[in-house]
């Protein structure tokens, strides 16, 4: 014991004489080990393809999860397919907000990386923004674009279509089963009665735009053969004038005649100044009843030809309303602009290459209760007909109300229910925002919302989509490869600001597109 004892009193000793250093070596060695098992611990697991295991439906909507770097497709039961993705980088954030599925190209390559292949891309913003096949270094990684593994891009390409949902959420999120009195319940005798509708009000359509072009020409017609009359009644008023001023000479002459001879000549000329008043008078009393009968159809026909021209419009746009409620319909309704705008596809090619026309024809005030108060983004989705009419989901992605508190707030126009709940379809869906429609939302767009309490470096540091007439062919590449009038990335984009927003929607004039 003693010997021990005496071994152990220089160890002991020593320990006074040990560096500080090697203390502190000492216990981040034992310290280290356990930190980097909680990391580890700590650090979400990284996504892998999934399928769910039973046969899957059309996709309905995508949620990307930034935080998860994951983009999950769904139908109308639930989830049918997973996979990682990689998404913006520090700076070319990939934005937050609610897109849809604007234009497809299996085969897309960029002009500005290297003729790059971004192959089965899937627009969701005309300034550049898209889910693509690319590669996956485990983290995001892109210029703003959502890259989803290669394989996994391609077979879901044929399988989505134009303004199928894509929510980029910051969080994680999923639909779940949701139910509303405000939300939009179709009437069965309405829906079974609109293909046949569709028919009807086309030919009438028809037959009124018919009717519009012959009042127009006969209108046409009557004003071109009125025009040379008034004219020509003036001149003849004239020559009556003229007459009658010869007349009232020739009597006078007659007065003032000294002699038989003259008195004769006198009266053989007032005989004919006479003869000429009076015909010049029936020709004018003839003409003037002529000119005001046709100047009186004339009218008639302007009159007619605008009568149809109202009824062309109005059965135009009876015809446009029919199609369209065979198609799913779109509100967003943004407490910032206290404004409802709805959208349904016409299915019509857009007119400056790229995309569909999307009709926009809706757009009111709307009253939301307590408006200075955030209400959050929520995402409404009818993902099936039900027994009460439609079966609907909610997928919440910013901060805010509840989704039921969000749509206890809004009171939605009767006059728009009125237009658009009887026959409101799977696939329809109301968005509700704090946010305003961004400017990249136009004729060729569902909507476009960005949450502005997120970054958004790979949108705000693209070009913003031009005016319409200036937009050239989408085939073009920039950016992450879209559009030649879409801007190059900047070297050193700045830094972005919570709560900046981009430019918003602006109402643009639309006609018909049917």
């Amino acid at each position: 014991m003693a010997n021990r004892l005496a071994t152990a009193q220089p160890n002991a000793g020593m320990r006074h004489w040990i560096s500080p250093v090697v203390v502190l070596a000492a216990v981040i060695a034992v310290a280290a080990p356990a930190a980097g098992a909680a990391a580890k611990q700590a650090r979400p697991a990284r996504a892998v393809e999934a399928t769910a295991p039973r046969e899957a439906g059309e996709p309905m909507m995508a949620i990307v999860s930034i935080k998860s770097q994951q983009v999950t497709f769904y139908d109308a039961d639930g989830w049918i397919t997973r996979a990682p993705v990689s998404t913006g980088v520090s700076g070319r954030e990939t934005p937050a907000g609610v897109f849809a599925v604007l234009e497809k190209n299996k085969d897309h390559r960029s002009n500005m990386y290297d003729d790059a292949a971004m192959p089965n891309m899937q627009r969701i913003t005309w300034n550049g923004v898209a889910l693509h096949g690319g590669p996956l270094p485990g983290y995001a990684a892109s210029h703003g674009c959502v890259r989803m593994p290669y394989g996994f891009a391609d077979r879901l390409f044929d399988k989505t279509r134009i303004g199928m949902r894509v929510i980029i959420s910051p969080i994680d999120a999923a639909p779940v089963e949701f139910s509303h009195p405000a939300l939009l319940m179709p009437k069965a005798e309405a829906i079974a009665a609109a293909p046949g509708r569709v028919e009807v009000v086309a030919r009438e359509a028809a037959e009124a735009a018919a009717a519009a072009d012959v009042a127009k020409k006969l209108a046409a017609t009557s004003a071109r053969e009125t025009k040379p009359l008034p004219a020509a009644l003036r001149k003849l008023q004239s020559l009556k004038a003229r007459s009658d001023a010869e007349l009232a000479s020739a009597d006078k002459a007659v007065v003032a005649a000294k002699t038989d001879e003259g008195n004769a000549r006198a009266e053989e000329l007032k005989q004919k100044a006479a003869a000429r008043a009076a015909e010049l008078g029936a020709q004018f009393e003839t003409a003037k009843a002529d000119t005001a009968s046709k100047l009186d159809a004339a009218a008639a026909a302007k009159d007619a030809a605008k009568a149809a021209e109202t009824k062309k419009v109005a059965t135009a746009k009876a015809a446009s309303d029919a199609k369209l409620a065979l198609e799913p319909v779109s509100i967003y309704i943004s407490r910032e602009t206290q404004m409802l705008y709805v959208r349904r596809n016409t299915h019509k090619p857009a007119p400056d290459g790229g995309g569909e026309v999307f009709d926009s024809s809706i757009e009111v005030p709307v009253t939301i209760r307590d408006p200075g108060r955030p209400i959050g983004t929520h995402v409404f989705t009818a993902m099936a007909r039900s027994d009460a009419g439609l079966r609907w989901s909610a997928v919440t992605i910013d901060e805010g109300d509840s989704a039921k508190a969000a749509l206890d707030r809004i009171a939605i126009p009767q006059e728009v229910l009125d237009r658009i709940a009887a026959t409101a379809l799977p696939r329809s869906s109301i968005v509700i925002s704090d946010e305003p429609l961004s400017s990249e939302t136009n004729y060729r767009t569902e909507f476009v919302a960005v949450l502005s309490n997120q970054p958004q470096g790979g949108f705000i540091t693209r070009k913003p989509t031009p005016p319409a007439d200036l937009m050239a062919s989408s085939d073009d590449a920039d950016g992450d490869g879209f559009g030649s009038f879409f801007q190059r990335w900047n070297a050193d984009p700045a830094p972005v600001q919570a709560r900046r927003r981009v430019a918003p929607y602006q109402r643009q004039p639309q006609t018909g597109w049917w």
